[in-house]
């Protein structure tokens, strides 16, 4: 029968019932249930619409506690799975924890329905508490619901929850409660990682993220690896934004731990205590920074003071850098006519065993990292290695590019380089100081080297055609003009490469390293450690002109102008040692020193044959118009290479402008030509 037609006592008795059932999410017989729009919504209501109007009002006012309860444990039930994370497991058993209150509320009030004690009224009285709570936890889970919350999001929304309540200290007090609860599995997290260095996140709701796929082996074969920031990483979406200030901390700090661990050893925060959630967020932060600390020192002595950091530094210099010259000098010395054959008929075998011997003859014999240091050939030459294995940015592309070019490998299969242009340097480096020394960085040291090699080879080149020529010195004064040309063009080479390596090396090299060492004293990080270090490598490759495409293809162009003009000459010196052996058998002497009276004027005559052979070469036009052609290919190849230092105005740059133009003829050759 509708309710209408019952006495008054009775309707508000039979609603009393209904509410109650519908307060525990049972459907009564006059008020009932309305289907759901979506998930997440509140439930509505039914009223038999024959209620009395009094009794009407008051049930509307009850009924909200009834929706509430319905999206709470509609909540529950659903984010208690695993696929949701410990986090929301975690406020999800905190909200049961309340609805068991909440239900033992109803039941006491049941209990006084049966007894006829309870009036609508009463129970409008006695529901007020619990529906202000209810109402917080509805907000709650439908703010989670609707964002598809996880982890440190879920975390994010609670902490927002409960600084809105600073007026309401009942309110607070229970966001407090929960927020807490839910932080549980979290901080545990956290804790293992600043404490101890390590991840166990199954849910995947972490603020950390292991990369597994990263190893630290691949440090010691890809160049480009970059375990250090791709193993552990920050996952934005998990940070809790009270400790998006720690963040970088956070990772910092179990990152260093965790690198002394892949060392075998163990590791933990000695002051180590547990993280609890507080409105006040200084209490976690400072015990954060404590951890931090602690990690960053522990990594730092490892890496400074056991494993020598600096030490292994200091002889990469030695060896790359050419900071010692006689193991230079030794193993040219000796490994020069080797390195002149075609690198593929070259055994690595005997090239090691020379770069041994040098090691070994000269001061570098005392270095305790000498065994570390091996030879390799590299299949490409050092503007390929730049352009593509180093992946220099093309005109127009700075670093900070959204889409970076793709690094390409190197196509060495048409490429026919001789062991000179092929040969560099290799060093073992073993963790964890291969963080530091990544193959990155020694790739980066690799072409230093290259380039410092090579310079170094064409000054010797430049230097041994100085002295096979002191010959035209007894040539005519006729032949003495016609050869100036020629020694005045080699004597700007030289001038040219000479000053070019002390530059690099004097003027860049130099002052880069002792900054490099002095800042290595008073770092406080091992990230100030790879920063520290990948600068001296950036600025040492801008500075000594090797991140610049066309500066370095001006600098390849006037190093072959030199080389080929070295061979250019040692032909006509080989040409006059034929002649002069071939005069010297017409006349019936020999032209080696000999025992007897006649012995003091063979050399005589020897000079005098390669005198006359030397002024027939020099003065045939042929000879004039190969040296006008490379001095005029230098000459031009040279002021492009100013230009272009002009054009960069660097202090370190202009120093070597004024060197290598000290006086003005250069800028006088532009100026008569233009």
């Amino acid at each position: 029968a509708p309710l209408g037609s019952l006495p008054l006592p009775m309707q508000e008795q039979a609603v009393i019932e209904d509410l109650l059932y519908l307060m525990m999410g049972v459907d009564g017989r006059h008020i009932r249930a309305e289907p759901l729009s979506h998930g997440s919504s509140t439930r509505g209501f039914a009223v038999d619409k024959t209620l009395d109007v009094s009794l009407s009002i008051l049930v509307g006012r009850i009924l909200p506690i009834c929706g509430h309860y319905s999206v709470v444990s509609r909540f529950i039930e659903e984010k208690s799975k695993f696929v949701h994370g410990s986090v929301n497991q975690a406020l999800c058993a905190a909200m049961r924890g309340l609805l068991k209150e909440y239900l033992l509320v109803v039941a006491q009030l049941e209990h006084q329905a049966r007894i006829s004690q309870l009036s609508l009224q009463k129970l409008w009285y006695y529901v007020q508490p619990c529906m202000r709570t209810l109402e917080i936890l509805t907000r709650l889970a439908v703010s989670v619901t609707r964002g598809g919350c996880r982890g440190g999001k879920t975390l994010t929304n609670l902490h927002a929850l409960t600084s809105s309540f600073v007026g309401d200290e009942r309110a607070q007090e229970l966001c407090l409660h929960i927020t807490q609860a839910a932080c549980c599995p979290y901080f545990s997290l956290l804790e293992r990682w600043i404490h101890r260095g390590e991840v166990a996140d199954p849910y995947g709701e972490f603020m950390v993220e292991e990369h597994e796929d990263i190893v630290k082996d691949r440090l010691h074969k890809e160049y480009n690896d970059t375990y250090w920031e791709r193993r552990y990483t920050i996952c934005q979406e998990h940070i809790p934004s009270f400790l998006e200030q720690v963040a970088d901390k956070v990772l910092r700090t179990g990152k260093y731990l965790n690198v002394i661990r892949e060392c075998g050893r163990e590791v933990e925060f000695p002051e180590a205590k547990g993280i609890r959630y507080t409105v006040q967020e200084r209490q976690y932060v400072e015990h954060i920074e404590e951890a931090h600390g602690y990690a960053s020192q522990r990594l730092l002595t490892l890496m400074l003071e056991e494993q020598d950091l600096l030490g292994h530094l200091r002889s990469i210099k030695h060896y790359f850098l050419l900071d010692q010259g006689d193991l230079l000098v030794h193993f040219m010395d000796t490994a020069e006519d080797e390195l002149r054959k075609p690198m593929m008929d070259i055994l690595p075998s005997r090239l090691e065993s020379l770069l041994e011997l040098a090691l070994r003859t000269s001061l570098a014999d005392s270095d305790p990292y000498k065994d570390n240091l091996k030879s390799l050939l590299v299949p490409y030459d050092l503007i390929t290695q730049l352009f593509y294995i180093m992946a220099i940015q093309p005109e127009g592309v700075g670093p900070d590019a959204a889409t970076p070019p793709p690094v390409q490998k190197p196509d060495t299969t048409e490429v026919n380089l001789s062991g000179l242009e092929a040969f560099s340097l290799d060093y073992t480096v073993r963790w964890p100081l291969s963080l530091v020394i990544s193959r990155k960085c020694l790739f980066k040291y690799q072409m230093l080297f290259r380039h410092l090699f090579y310079c170094k080879h064409v000054e010797r080149q430049l230097c041994a055609t100085w002295s096979s020529h002191k010959v035209a010195k007894r040539c005519s004064l006729q032949a003495h003009s016609w050869y100036a040309s020629a020694f005045a063009l080699l004597q700007r080479m030289l001038n040219f490469v000479q000053n070019l390596q002390y530059y690099m090396t004097f003027e860049v090299l130099e002052p880069y390293w002792r900054g490099l060492e002095h800042s290595l004293r008073s770092v406080t990080t091992i990230d100030d450690v790879l920063a520290t270090h990948n600068d001296f490598l950036d600025k040492s490759l801008r500075d000594c002109m090797l991140s610049s495409r066309e500066i370095l293809k001006l600098i390849s162009r006037l190093m072959a102008v030199c080389v080929t003009f070295t061979n250019h000459m040692q032909k006509v010196t080989q040409q006059l040692e034929v002649r002069s052996l071939t005069e010297g058998r017409r006349g019936g002497l020999p032209l080696t020193r000999g025992r007897g009276k006649g012995a003091p004027l063979q050399p005589r005559l020897a000079a005098k044959v390669m005198s006359a052979g030397l002024e027939q070469i020099v003065s045939s036009e042929s000879f004039e118009h190969t040296v006008a052609t490379f001095d005029k290919n230098f000459t031009r190849d040279l002021i492009e290479l100013l230009e272009k230092l002009y054009s960069l105005s660097t202090d370190t740059v202009g120093s070597m402008v004024a060197r290598l133009d000290f006086n003005g003829y250069y800028q006088d050759r532009v100026r008569t030509e233009s």
